[in-house]
Protein backbone atom coordinates (compact mmCIF):
# COMPACT_ATOMS: atom_id res chain seq x y z
CA UNK A 1 0.00 0.00 0.00
CA UNK A 2 2.75 2.18 1.03
CA UNK A 3 4.28 2.10 -2.41
CA UNK A 4 1.06 2.02 -4.39
CA UNK A 5 0.27 5.97 -2.32
CA UNK A 6 3.72 6.56 -3.05
CA UNK A 7 2.95 6.14 -6.76
CA UNK A 8 -0.45 8.35 -6.75
CA UNK A 9 1.46 10.97 -5.64
CA UNK A 10 4.44 11.08 -7.92
CA UNK A 11 1.64 10.35 -10.99
CA UNK A 12 0.19 14.31 -11.11
CA UNK A 13 2.88 15.81 -11.33
CA UNK A 14 4.32 13.32 -13.55
CA UNK A 15 1.39 13.85 -15.53
CA UNK A 16 1.77 17.90 -15.63
CA UNK A 17 5.60 17.68 -16.69
CA UNK A 18 4.33 15.50 -19.57
CA UNK A 19 1.49 17.80 -20.58
CA UNK A 20 4.05 20.77 -20.46
CA UNK A 21 6.67 19.01 -22.38
CA UNK A 22 3.55 18.21 -25.10
CA UNK A 23 2.39 21.93 -24.95
CA UNK A 24 5.92 22.94 -25.49
CA UNK A 25 6.78 20.84 -28.47
CA UNK A 26 3.62 22.17 -30.04
CA UNK A 27 4.64 25.25 -29.38
CA UNK A 28 8.17 25.41 -31.31
CA UNK A 29 6.51 23.53 -34.23
CA UNK A 30 4.06 26.52 -34.33
CA UNK A 31 6.20 28.88 -34.29
CA UNK A 32 5.78 32.33 -36.37
CA UNK A 33 7.80 31.64 -39.59
CA UNK A 34 10.31 34.57 -38.97
CA UNK A 35 11.26 37.17 -41.71
CA UNK A 36 14.19 36.12 -44.63
CA UNK A 37 17.30 38.04 -43.48
CA UNK A 38 17.55 41.21 -45.25
CA UNK A 39 20.35 40.82 -48.76
CA UNK A 40 21.76 44.08 -50.48
CA UNK A 41 19.73 42.85 -54.04
CA UNK A 42 17.33 45.03 -55.93
CA UNK A 43 14.41 42.41 -55.85
CA UNK A 44 13.77 38.76 -54.52
CA UNK A 45 11.78 35.90 -54.62
CA UNK A 46 11.44 32.18 -53.35
CA UNK A 47 8.50 29.59 -54.79
CA UNK A 48 8.01 26.24 -54.03
CA UNK A 49 8.24 24.72 -57.07
CA UNK A 50 5.19 21.91 -56.80
CA UNK A 51 2.77 24.22 -55.87
CA UNK A 52 4.02 27.50 -56.96
CA UNK A 53 3.60 29.55 -53.49
CA UNK A 54 5.79 32.15 -52.86
CA UNK A 55 7.76 31.61 -49.62
CA UNK A 56 9.26 35.15 -49.33
CA UNK A 57 9.69 38.38 -51.49
CA UNK A 58 10.85 41.50 -52.20
CA UNK A 59 9.80 44.02 -54.85
CA UNK A 60 8.37 40.56 -56.27
CA UNK A 61 6.49 42.16 -59.31
CA UNK A 62 8.71 45.17 -60.16
CA UNK A 63 9.86 45.44 -63.93
CA UNK A 64 13.72 44.90 -63.75
CA UNK A 65 16.54 44.51 -66.46
CA UNK A 66 17.43 40.39 -66.72
CA UNK A 67 20.49 40.42 -68.88
CA UNK A 68 21.33 36.49 -69.66
CA UNK A 69 18.08 35.41 -67.17
CA UNK A 70 16.65 36.08 -70.96
CA UNK A 71 18.12 32.76 -72.32
CA UNK A 72 15.59 31.11 -70.18
CA UNK A 73 12.47 32.35 -72.60
CA UNK A 74 14.50 32.06 -75.43
CA UNK A 75 15.15 28.55 -74.63
CA UNK A 76 11.84 27.56 -73.53
CA UNK A 77 10.27 29.11 -77.21
CA UNK A 78 12.91 26.37 -78.87
CA UNK A 79 12.17 23.56 -76.55
CA UNK A 80 8.47 24.22 -77.37
CA UNK A 81 10.21 23.96 -81.18
CA UNK A 82 12.07 21.07 -80.69
CA UNK A 83 8.90 19.42 -78.62
CA UNK A 84 6.56 20.21 -81.97
CA UNK A 85 9.44 18.87 -84.76
CA UNK A 86 10.06 21.92 -86.13
CA UNK A 87 13.53 21.78 -85.45
CA UNK A 88 15.83 18.82 -84.08
CA UNK A 89 18.32 18.79 -82.07
CA UNK A 90 20.45 16.96 -85.23
CA UNK A 91 20.18 20.04 -87.24
CA UNK A 92 23.31 21.87 -88.25
CA UNK A 93 22.91 25.38 -87.78
CA UNK A 94 24.98 27.97 -90.58
CA UNK A 95 25.92 30.41 -88.35
CA UNK A 96 25.32 33.89 -90.07
CA UNK A 97 27.85 37.17 -89.48
CA UNK A 98 25.01 38.88 -87.17
CA UNK A 99 25.15 35.58 -84.88
CA UNK A 100 29.14 35.47 -84.83
CA UNK A 101 29.04 39.63 -84.42
CA UNK A 102 27.00 39.15 -81.36
CA UNK A 103 28.77 41.16 -78.26
CA UNK A 104 28.92 39.83 -74.82
CA UNK A 105 29.70 36.42 -73.75
CA UNK A 106 30.27 34.12 -76.70
CA UNK A 107 30.73 30.34 -77.27
CA UNK A 108 33.22 31.27 -80.32
CA UNK A 109 31.40 29.98 -83.20
CA UNK A 110 32.57 30.82 -86.35
CA UNK A 111 30.67 32.71 -89.29
CA UNK A 112 29.58 30.12 -91.99
CA UNK A 113 30.32 27.01 -89.89
CA UNK A 114 27.42 24.47 -89.02
CA UNK A 115 26.75 23.61 -85.64
CA UNK A 116 24.36 21.42 -84.25
CA UNK A 117 21.25 22.45 -82.32
CA UNK A 118 22.53 20.40 -79.48
CA UNK A 119 26.27 21.90 -79.42
CA UNK A 120 23.95 25.29 -79.52
CA UNK A 121 22.21 24.93 -76.50
CA UNK A 122 25.01 24.05 -74.79
CA UNK A 123 26.83 26.87 -75.53
CA UNK A 124 23.73 29.02 -74.63
CA UNK A 125 22.64 27.28 -71.21
CA UNK A 126 26.09 25.97 -70.23
CA UNK A 127 28.31 29.05 -71.74
CA UNK A 128 25.69 31.83 -71.81
CA UNK A 129 26.88 32.27 -75.43
CA UNK A 130 25.10 35.10 -77.14
CA UNK A 131 26.00 34.28 -80.52
CA UNK A 132 24.80 30.57 -80.02
CA UNK A 133 21.97 32.00 -78.58
CA UNK A 134 21.12 34.29 -81.95
CA UNK A 135 22.16 31.30 -83.85
CA UNK A 136 19.27 29.40 -82.29
CA UNK A 137 16.74 32.00 -82.73
CA UNK A 138 17.54 32.54 -86.45
CA UNK A 139 17.23 28.86 -86.79
CA UNK A 140 13.66 28.52 -84.97
CA UNK A 141 12.30 31.69 -86.94
CA UNK A 142 14.60 32.80 -89.77
CA UNK A 143 15.48 35.87 -87.89
CA UNK A 144 16.14 37.23 -83.95
CA UNK A 145 13.16 40.11 -84.61
CA UNK A 146 10.55 37.52 -85.67
CA UNK A 147 12.08 34.95 -82.40
CA UNK A 148 11.54 37.86 -80.69
CA UNK A 149 7.49 37.87 -80.87
CA UNK A 150 7.43 34.24 -80.48
CA UNK A 151 8.60 35.17 -76.80
CA UNK A 152 6.64 37.49 -76.21
CA UNK A 153 3.93 35.59 -77.04
CA UNK A 154 5.05 32.56 -74.56
CA UNK A 155 5.52 35.45 -72.00
CA UNK A 156 1.35 35.86 -72.79
CA UNK A 157 0.63 32.36 -73.00
CA UNK A 158 2.45 31.62 -69.67
CA UNK A 159 1.13 35.18 -67.96
CA UNK A 160 3.83 36.54 -67.16
CA UNK A 161 2.20 39.94 -66.85
CA UNK A 162 5.61 41.99 -66.16
CA UNK A 163 8.19 40.96 -68.71
CA UNK A 164 9.23 41.81 -72.38
CA UNK A 165 11.54 41.53 -74.84
CA UNK A 166 13.18 42.96 -77.40
CA UNK A 167 16.02 40.64 -77.80
CA UNK A 168 16.88 36.67 -77.14
CA UNK A 169 20.06 37.12 -75.09
CA UNK A 170 19.34 39.88 -72.42
CA UNK A 171 21.22 42.72 -74.35
CA UNK A 172 20.19 46.33 -72.10
CA UNK A 173 17.27 48.38 -73.14
CA UNK A 174 14.32 50.06 -71.58
CA UNK A 175 11.90 47.79 -73.29
CA UNK A 176 13.13 44.42 -71.87
CA UNK A 177 12.58 43.71 -68.44
CA UNK A 178 11.24 40.99 -66.67
CA UNK A 179 10.28 40.48 -62.63
CA UNK A 180 11.36 38.07 -60.15
CA UNK A 181 8.20 36.84 -59.64
CA UNK A 182 7.87 35.87 -63.91
CA UNK A 183 11.33 34.36 -63.85
CA UNK A 184 10.11 31.88 -60.98
CA UNK A 185 7.15 31.04 -62.79
CA UNK A 186 8.96 30.41 -66.06
CA UNK A 187 11.47 28.63 -64.36
CA UNK A 188 8.78 26.21 -63.32
CA UNK A 189 7.44 25.86 -66.72
CA UNK A 190 10.59 24.73 -67.37
CA UNK A 191 11.49 22.45 -65.37
CA UNK A 192 7.79 20.71 -65.11
CA UNK A 193 7.39 20.62 -69.03
CA UNK A 194 10.82 20.01 -70.11
CA UNK A 195 12.76 17.66 -67.52
CA UNK A 196 14.86 16.47 -70.14
CA UNK A 197 16.28 19.94 -71.34
CA UNK A 198 16.28 21.73 -67.79
CA UNK A 199 18.77 18.57 -67.03
CA UNK A 200 22.06 20.89 -69.51
CA UNK A 201 21.25 23.37 -66.28
CA UNK A 202 23.14 21.46 -64.02
CA UNK A 203 26.21 20.91 -66.65
CA UNK A 204 29.22 21.97 -65.11
CA UNK A 205 31.00 22.63 -68.03
CA UNK A 206 31.02 22.70 -72.14
CA UNK A 207 34.19 21.90 -74.39
CA UNK A 208 33.54 24.08 -77.79
CA UNK A 209 36.54 24.41 -80.55
CA UNK A 210 39.10 23.89 -78.17
CA UNK A 211 37.49 26.65 -75.68
CA UNK A 212 36.15 24.90 -72.10
CA UNK A 213 33.75 27.32 -70.07
CA UNK A 214 32.65 26.60 -66.98
CA UNK A 215 29.23 26.89 -65.92
CA UNK A 216 28.25 30.04 -64.27
CA UNK A 217 26.38 28.92 -61.59
CA UNK A 218 28.84 28.42 -58.99
CA UNK A 219 25.95 27.81 -56.30
CA UNK A 220 25.86 24.03 -57.62
CA UNK A 221 29.38 23.79 -57.01
CA UNK A 222 29.33 24.69 -53.12
CA UNK A 223 25.73 23.41 -52.59
CA UNK A 224 24.85 19.55 -54.33
CA UNK A 225 21.10 20.06 -53.81
CA UNK A 226 21.33 22.88 -56.47
CA UNK A 227 20.65 21.22 -60.05
CA UNK A 228 20.49 24.44 -61.97
CA UNK A 229 19.41 27.08 -63.79
CA UNK A 230 20.64 30.66 -64.91
CA UNK A 231 22.60 33.45 -64.26
CA UNK A 232 22.84 37.39 -65.91
CA UNK A 233 25.14 40.09 -65.75
CA UNK A 234 25.08 43.17 -67.08
CA UNK A 235 26.81 46.36 -65.85
CA UNK A 236 23.12 48.03 -65.57
CA UNK A 237 20.97 45.27 -64.10
CA UNK A 238 23.90 44.12 -61.59
CA UNK A 239 24.47 40.09 -60.63
CA UNK A 240 21.32 37.80 -60.74
CA UNK A 241 20.25 34.51 -60.77
CA UNK A 242 17.72 31.91 -61.10
CA UNK A 243 18.57 29.18 -59.10
CA UNK A 244 16.69 25.97 -58.05
CA UNK A 245 17.03 23.27 -55.56
CA UNK A 246 15.64 20.11 -53.95
CA UNK A 247 15.89 18.88 -50.63
CA UNK A 248 14.33 15.61 -48.84
CA UNK A 249 11.53 16.21 -51.43
CA UNK A 250 10.76 19.57 -51.65
CA UNK A 251 11.84 21.33 -54.86
CA UNK A 252 12.19 25.27 -54.38
CA UNK A 253 12.82 27.92 -56.95
CA UNK A 254 14.90 31.41 -56.12
CA UNK A 255 15.29 34.48 -58.12
CA UNK A 256 17.65 37.40 -56.79
CA UNK A 257 18.14 40.26 -59.36
CA UNK A 258 20.24 43.68 -59.30
CA UNK A 259 23.26 42.14 -56.14
CA UNK A 260 26.28 44.55 -56.50
CA UNK A 261 28.92 41.74 -56.64
CA UNK A 262 29.03 38.53 -58.06
CA UNK A 263 29.87 36.86 -54.75
CA UNK A 264 26.29 38.17 -52.97
CA UNK A 265 24.14 37.13 -55.33
CA UNK A 266 25.14 33.43 -54.18
CA UNK A 267 25.60 34.38 -50.80
CA UNK A 268 21.53 36.03 -51.30
CA UNK A 269 20.10 32.93 -53.12
CA UNK A 270 21.82 30.65 -50.61
CA UNK A 271 20.60 32.39 -47.66
CA UNK A 272 16.91 32.28 -49.28
CA UNK A 273 17.69 28.94 -50.08
CA UNK A 274 18.24 27.82 -46.27
CA UNK A 275 15.58 30.06 -45.17
CA UNK A 276 13.03 28.24 -47.25
CA UNK A 277 14.31 24.69 -46.65
CA UNK A 278 14.68 25.17 -42.65
CA UNK A 279 10.84 26.16 -42.37
CA UNK A 280 8.81 25.11 -44.95
CA UNK A 281 8.33 21.39 -46.23
CA UNK A 282 5.96 20.30 -49.40
CA UNK A 283 2.96 17.73 -48.61
CA UNK A 284 1.47 15.95 -51.72
CA UNK A 285 -2.16 15.79 -50.52
CA UNK A 286 -3.14 14.22 -54.15
CA UNK A 287 -1.74 12.43 -57.23
CA UNK A 288 -2.37 13.91 -60.83
CA UNK A 289 -5.36 12.78 -62.13
CA UNK A 290 -6.18 10.90 -58.89
CA UNK A 291 -10.23 11.47 -57.88
CA UNK A 292 -10.60 13.42 -54.62
CA UNK A 293 -14.78 13.32 -55.37
CA UNK A 294 -17.27 11.34 -57.40
CA UNK A 295 -20.11 13.68 -58.68
CA UNK A 296 -23.65 12.49 -59.99
CA UNK A 297 -23.87 13.51 -64.07
CA UNK A 298 -27.18 13.34 -65.26
CA UNK A 299 -28.15 12.26 -69.24
CA UNK A 300 -24.48 10.57 -70.11
CA UNK A 301 -23.44 7.23 -70.67
CA UNK A 302 -22.14 7.08 -66.87
CA UNK A 303 -24.11 8.02 -63.73
CA UNK A 304 -20.80 8.91 -61.77
CA UNK A 305 -18.04 11.52 -62.54
CA UNK A 306 -15.08 11.63 -60.91
CA UNK A 307 -13.62 15.10 -59.74
CA UNK A 308 -9.77 15.78 -59.52
CA UNK A 309 -6.67 18.37 -59.39
CA UNK A 310 -5.00 17.63 -63.07
CA UNK A 311 -1.65 18.58 -62.29
CA UNK A 312 -1.83 16.84 -58.56
CA UNK A 313 -2.52 19.10 -55.23
CA UNK A 314 0.89 19.85 -53.00
CA UNK A 315 1.18 22.26 -50.48
CA UNK A 316 4.24 23.88 -48.69
CA UNK A 317 3.91 24.79 -45.21
CA UNK A 318 5.41 25.48 -41.79
CA UNK A 319 7.42 22.35 -40.97
CA UNK A 320 5.66 20.30 -38.01
CA UNK A 321 2.34 21.62 -39.06
CA UNK A 322 1.31 18.36 -41.14
CA UNK A 323 -1.49 17.44 -39.12
CA UNK A 324 -3.53 21.25 -38.95
CA UNK A 325 -3.47 20.22 -42.96
CA UNK A 326 -7.59 20.03 -44.11
CA UNK A 327 -9.48 20.11 -47.26
CA UNK A 328 -12.57 21.01 -48.05
CA UNK A 329 -14.18 20.54 -51.39
CA UNK A 330 -17.46 22.24 -53.71
CA UNK A 331 -19.25 20.35 -56.54
CA UNK A 332 -21.19 21.97 -59.16
CA UNK A 333 -24.72 20.93 -57.81
CA UNK A 334 -26.02 19.64 -61.20
CA UNK A 335 -23.66 18.49 -63.80
CA UNK A 336 -25.11 17.62 -67.17
CA UNK A 337 -23.14 15.57 -70.22
CA UNK A 338 -22.06 15.57 -72.59
CA UNK A 339 -18.61 16.40 -70.17
CA UNK A 340 -14.82 16.80 -71.15
CA UNK A 341 -11.44 16.18 -69.55
CA UNK A 342 -10.21 18.88 -67.59
CA UNK A 343 -13.68 20.64 -67.47
CA UNK A 344 -14.13 22.31 -64.23
CA UNK A 345 -17.08 21.50 -61.61
CA UNK A 346 -15.95 23.47 -58.13
CA UNK A 347 -12.97 23.23 -56.65
CA UNK A 348 -11.00 22.04 -53.08
CA UNK A 349 -9.46 24.94 -50.73
CA UNK A 350 -6.84 23.64 -48.65
CA UNK A 351 -6.02 25.36 -45.25
CA UNK A 352 -3.90 25.23 -42.17
CA UNK A 353 -5.46 25.27 -39.32
CA UNK A 354 -7.69 28.50 -39.91
CA UNK A 355 -4.83 30.11 -42.98
CA UNK A 356 -6.02 29.17 -46.37
CA UNK A 357 -2.79 27.71 -48.65
CA UNK A 358 -4.44 26.76 -51.79
CA UNK A 359 -7.39 26.88 -53.87
CA UNK A 360 -7.71 24.75 -57.05
CA UNK A 361 -10.57 24.09 -59.36
CA UNK A 362 -12.02 20.13 -59.49
CA UNK A 363 -12.20 19.01 -63.06
CA UNK A 364 -13.09 16.11 -65.16
CA UNK A 365 -10.79 13.49 -65.18
CA UNK A 366 -12.58 11.70 -68.26
CA UNK A 367 -14.59 12.46 -70.97
CA UNK A 368 -18.39 11.54 -70.24
CA UNK A 369 -20.58 11.70 -73.91
CA UNK A 370 -24.25 11.82 -73.98
CA UNK A 371 -26.61 8.43 -73.46
CA UNK A 372 -28.83 8.08 -76.05
CA UNK A 373 -32.73 9.33 -76.49
CA UNK A 374 -34.07 7.06 -73.84
CA UNK A 375 -31.42 7.58 -70.96
CA UNK A 376 -32.02 11.18 -71.22
CA UNK A 377 -35.43 10.98 -71.39
CA UNK A 378 -35.27 8.49 -68.19
CA UNK A 379 -32.73 11.16 -66.75
CA UNK A 380 -35.00 14.01 -67.35
CA UNK A 381 -38.06 12.69 -65.61
CA UNK A 382 -35.76 12.16 -62.20
CA UNK A 383 -33.93 15.65 -62.51
CA UNK A 384 -37.71 17.10 -62.32
CA UNK A 385 -38.32 14.54 -59.52
CA UNK A 386 -35.37 15.32 -57.36
CA UNK A 387 -35.87 19.25 -58.00
CA UNK A 388 -38.94 18.79 -56.00
CA UNK A 389 -37.43 17.48 -53.30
Amino acid sequence: MAYLTAFRSLLLPLLLILTWLALGWTAVHAQTIPPPPSMPVRGYILMDYQSGNILAEMKGDERMEPASITKLMTGYVIYNALKSGKIRLEDQVTISEKAWRTQGSKMFIKVGSQVSVEDLLMGMVVQSGNDATVALAEHVAGSEETFVKLMNQEAQQLGLTNSHFVNTPGMPDPNHYMSARDIAVLSRAIIREFPEHYARYSVSSFKYNNIEQQNRNQLMMTDRSVDGIKTGHTQSAGYCLAASAKRDGTRLISVVLGAQKMSERFQATQTLLNYGFSFFESHKLYDPSAPIVTARIWKGEDSELPLGVAQGLYVIIPKGQAPQVSTTTTVQPTIIAPVQKDQPFGEIVVKVGEQEVSRLPLVALKDVPESGWFGRMIDSILMFFSSLF
